[in-house]
């Protein structure tokens, strides 16, 4: 497509002159403006893409797919229930649960937490728990006294394994003298760590005849949490376990409770790409710039070429090679030093709050206690193409201009 002769002064006029020195310096600019916006990009994206599928991954690690309430406060014949949902095609497993906001006390302090009961070997079978036990083990989850604590709120509250928490409910007994709060104290016989700040801090996880004791739920549970072989389908599975149990209960899934937070983290992701799109737009219009000084600069060299026998489209081909090497060399570095930032990524993360003795990642704000990051190969083809394209549309025109350019008019104004 283009000959030896048309890439031997393409790269030649790519090459730094004396004269030439203002025209090269652009260049290197724009080749330093795609670079960045195309590793940027990449890496802004595929962050976003991390959190959004560690999050996801946490989230519906701890919590089912879909939870199912009775029309009262609890669900009594709860066995029948989960034995009708689990024949519903589809559905892997059906704990049954209860919940409640306690404040956990301990050495003289004070916290918030949302207990989770439900039964030993429904635990076992969520890896998320069960894989990510720092301390201790779940061979004592067992009983009216035993429960597991995130690491973050045991060091809150400064507590390890075989350590006595009171956790103090706020519907306590009713005596002559007025509500009572209810206290009770429990042995901690694990520390669990899955890497999520806010389950790490304030949860709690017992054993369901414990959280039935407890909260005064004898032979009942608050909810039944349901897991699904496809969560992204979990409105038409819901319909499914409907149609089984009738009118009697209630469906949450997990898309209604975490619906804001993950639209959220989707428009701050498509408004992140438009932003740093300008990026490579902006080394674009350099590129515009330093070839249509260049083709002005080259207008004598141009005339004589045509003179020489050179065609109008040579003349086209020698300036858009030009333009588009900048635009290859720049997306390829970018492309590089993207890919190398992203598989690094926490290892930098590190270095740099060593380096400057700052806390650039706070688990407290975003959630997790590492910086994720999870490669889109769709994405990143999308973003070198996009890279590619605008820097080809770039040289176009001036590539267009110089071969319009009339080689009587350039050689009589020289």
């Amino acid at each position: 497509m283009f000959s030896t002769f048309e890439w031997m002064v393409a790269m030649r006029y790519l090459r730094t002159r004396r004269q030439e020195g203002f025209i090269s310096i652009i260049a290197w600019f724009s080749l330093l403006g795609i670079a960045l916006g195309v590793a940027t990009l990449i890496i802004v994206m595929s962050v976003m893409n991390g959190f959004r599928q560690e999050l996801l991954t946490r989230i519906l690690g701890i919590n089912g797919h879909l939870s199912i309430y009775g029309t009262e406060n609890s669900i009594r014949d709860y066995d029948r229930i989960s034995m009708k949902v689990r024949r519903v095609k589809g559905v892997l497993s059906v704990t049954p649960m209860i919940e409640g906001q306690v404040m956990a006390s301990a050495n003289g302090r004070a916290s918030g937490v949302l207990v989770k009961g439900m039964s030993p070997n429904h635990l076992l079978n969520r890896p998320i728990i069960a894989d990510n036990i720092q301390y201790g083990s779940l061979k004592d989850f067992k009983g009216t006294n035993s429960v597991l604590i995130g690491t973050r709120l045991a060091t809150k509250l400064n507590l390890n394994v075989g350590d006595k928490i009171t956790l103090i409910s706020p519907k306590g007994n009713i005596t002559v003298f007025g509500t009572v709060p209810r206290l009770r104290m429990y042995k901690i016989t694990g520390l669990f760590n899955v890497g999520m700040h806010e389950y790490d801090s304030s949860f709690i996880f017992m054993p369901l005849v414990a959280a039935q004791k407890y909260f005064k739920l004898p032979s009942a549970v608050n909810y039944l949490d349901v897991k699904i072989s496809d969560p992204d389908n979990v409105r038409s599975k819901t319909l499914d376990i409907q149609r089984v149990l009738g009118g009697k209960v209630r469906f949450f899934n997990w898309k209604q409770s975490n619906s804001s937070f993950f639209n959220a983290i989707e428009v701050e992701r498509n408004v992140m790409f438009l932003i740093l799109t300008l990026i490579i737009l902006v080394a674009a219009f350099n590129i515009i710039s330093s070839l249509i000084m260049l083709v002005k600069d080259k207008s004598r060299d141009i005339a004589i070429l045509r003179t020489m026998g050179a065609t109008k489209a040579m003349i086209m081909r020698i300036f858009f090679l030009s333009g588009a090497s900048v635009g290859i060399i720049g997306t390829t570095m970018g492309f590089v030093l993207g890919i190398a930032f992203v598989q690094n990524i926490e290892t930098i993360r590190q270095w740099i709050e060593q380096l400057t003795g700052t806390n650039v990642f706070a688990a407290e704000i975003y959630f997790l206690s590492q910086l994720p990051a999870k490669i889109n190969p769709g994405e990143i083809v999308t973003v070198v193409l996009m890279g590619l394209g605008l820097t080809f549309l770039a040289t176009l025109y001036p590539s267009w201009k110089a071969a319009r350019l009339d080689p009587v008019d350039a050689l009589r104004y020289e």
